[in-house]
Formats: C-alpha cells, sequence, structure tokens
C-alpha cells in the first residue's frame, strides 16, 4: 500500500474490544454519562488513546439532535465591505463567539448586506442550535427579511429597528444620564444631543429621551436633537456638527448618540477652530477603542461587552427566557473630552 494512503479509522467496536466493554458503553463513558464508573471509564479512556481513536464530533451531535452550533449574521450597509462595519459591531461579535465558546458552541458567521445573499434557516437546515442577529439597523431590506424570525425562542438580536420583538441592548437610559451628568459636573449647561432619533433608531432615541430628562430635571433647555445625514456614522458626526455650528445655536457640550459621530464631531471641531473640553466638552456611547487615541481622547459611555455576548449567546441557546428584553449594563469611561468635574 502506498506510504500515502490514509490509515483506516479507528472505530468504537476496536475500542470496546480492547477494553473488554460494550460499543455503548464507550460512546457513553466518552461522552461523560455519569452511569459510567470512573474505573470503566478510565479503562475505555486507556484504550481509546492507545488505539488513536477520537470521537466523530458530527455523529454525536447527530445522536443528541445538537448541532453545537449558534450562527452570527451580521447586517451591514449594501456595498460596505466587512472591513468597514462600525468597531463596536465587530466587539459584539466577538464577545458573542467567545461566550459560545464557553459554552461549548462553535460559531457560524455570516456576513449579510446584498438581496440574494440573505440567508436565517440555519436552525431548520440543522447548521445551528440558535441565531443571533446584529449590526446596522440601517439595512431595511435585510431587517424585513429576517422580520419573521425575531421573537423566536431560537433567536436573539441587538440593533434591531422593530419595537415588537424582545432583544438585546445597552442600558441606554441609563447610559445618557451618565452622560448628560458628567457633563453638567464638568460645568457644561447647554448641552446639544447628536444623533438620528427616527423610529428605526430605538437606542439613538431612548438616549435621547434620557438626555431630555435629565436637562429637565436641572432645568436646563434641552434643544431638538441635531442630525445630518451621511455615508458613515463618522461623516453624520461631521456634518451635525458643521449644521450645529452654522445654525448659530449657543452650545457647550454635546452629547453624541454613538462614538463614531463623536469622533466626527470632534474632527470637525478641530478644524472649526473650537476647542475641546475648553470651549466645548463631548462625550460619546459605545466604548470604541479608538477614541483612547482621539484628539483630544473621548469620553464615553461603554456596555458590558463580555455580558453582551453571554447575553445574546444565552437567549439565542434558550439558556435564559427568550421572551424579555434583556439590559447590558453600562459604565462612563474617562477621557479628556470633558472638563474636569467642579
Amino acid at each position: 500500500m502506498s506510504q500515502s494512503a490514509a490509515k483506516p479509522r479507528v472505530t468504537s467496536f476496536e475500542v470496546a474490544e480492547r477494553a473488554g466493554v460494550n460499543q455503548s458503553t464507550v460512546s457513553r463513558a466518552l461522552s461523560g454519562d455519569p452511569s459510567i464508573t470512573e474505573q470503566t471509564r478510565e479503562r475505555v479512556r486507556e484504550a481509546a488513546d492507545a488505539l488513536g481513536y477520537r470521537v466523530d464530533a458530527r455523529a454525536a451531535r447527530l445522536r443528541s439532535g445538537k448541532t453545537r452550533t449558534i450562527a452570527i449574521v451580521v447586517i451591514t450597509r449594501p456595498g460596505m465591505g466587512a472591513t468597514e462595519i462600525n468597531p463596536f459591531h465587530y466587539n459584539l461579535l466577538g464577545s458573542t463567539c467567545a461566550a459560545a465558546s464557553d459554552m461549548g458552541y462553535q460559531a457560524l458567521v455570516s456576513f449579510q448586506s446584498e438581496a440574494g445573499h440573505f440567508d436565517g434557516d440555519y436552525v431548520e437546515t440543522r447548521q445551528a442550535d440558535g441565531v443571533v442577529l446584529l449590526g446596522t439597523s440601517t439595512n431595511d431590506a435585510a431587517w424585513d427579511y429576517h422580520h419573521a424570525m425575531l421573537g423566536r425562542a431560537d433567536v436573539a438580536s441587538w440593533g434591531s429597528p422593530f419595537v415588537d420583538h424582545p432583544r438585546v441592548d445597552s442600558d441606554n437610559r441609563q447610559g445618557a444620564r451618565l452622560a448628560v451628568e458628567r457633563l453638567l459636573a464638568g460645568g457644561h449647561r447647554q448641552i446639544a444631543f447628536i444623533g438620528d432619533t427616527r423610529e428605526i433608531q430605538n437606542q439613538f432615541r431612548e438616549r435621547y429621551d434620557s438626555y431630555c430628562d435629565v436637562m429637565g430635571a436641572n432645568e436646563l433647555e434641552h434643544g431638538p436633537p441635531v442630525w445630518v445625514e451621511g455615508k458613515t456614522r463618522v461623516e453624520q458626526g461631521r456634518l451635525s456638527a458643521a449644521a450645529l455650528i452654522d445654525s448659530g445655536r449657543r452650545f457647550d457640550g454635546i452629547f453624541c448618540s454613538c462614538d463614531a459621530m463623536a469622533l466626527g464631531v470632534l474632527e470637525l471641531l478641530h478644524e472649526r477652530g473650537v476647542g475641546v473640553p475648553d470651549e466645548v466638552g463631548v462625550i460619546g456611547f459605545d466604548g470604541l477603542g479608538s477614541g483612547a487615541y482621539s484628539n483630544p481622547p473621548l469620553t464615553t459611555v461603554e456596555p458590558d461587552f463580555r455580558q453582551a455576548g453571554v447575553l445574546l449567546a444565552e437567549a439565542a441557546l434558550g439558556e435564559s427566557d427568550a421572551a424579555k428584553t434583556r439590559r447590558v449594563p453600562v459604565q462612563l469611561v474617562e477621557r479628556e473630552s470633558v472638563r474636569k468635574t467642579r
């Protein structure tokens, strides 16, 4: 026989013969069945190691009725490549993959942006035991395609534009409260909100509502949200900051609905010669690592990404109550874009 020919695969029957047990005992012993004594389990392990036997994971999954896989669909903007995705969604993707791994699952990841490439039938085709949907809320076609899935016990989502289903979200109201109170503590009083508060932007709208509540509780005017459409969040921030300045509205603080917009705001303020934080304080929301390298470094509200991944994986895999919305705790990350506390 040629040296390159593959060796015959060792079977569980051969392991059973060497260990002196039934074939079914081999399967149960190697799967951790508590009915098998430790002495028998050790004997089976030694026989398997001696023969070079490895459990057929695919066959084991078929027998159990579980794939031990979670599908993660990342919805992106049409025409935008995977390298252009908001880093926030990569943080969520990584934390969800890590949480699934800790639960003994592997991840099947799909980036979807264009009609014709949408797919959500991972559970039905036995490719996965649950599905996580996350990504931009602005791809109407993608979310419309997946809308019927939302609310199922084996589906979890972050970023959906719909409000008719349970979801995993940041604690948006608490995060906005932390941001506005920090600006107030720095002596900023005329605080503007930059962000898209249309119906599809549930999280941004919650942040704006909380901003209004905090400003009102301090007997300060809150004003309407400022937002100008752009191809990216950074461009939206730049254009919105320009519109705010050109409007003649007085402001000495800006709370941005997300960090990417805040980075665009910082760029525009620098170009217009507006000092941050001496003249204007700026706070974002999302906890992007790139904010640490902006000029000046961006103060932000950061969700607990690890907990976000756990909640998403648990909801999709039936490890928690799928019928309720779960909120991820947030914290303020102090950098240098807001005046020091007075």
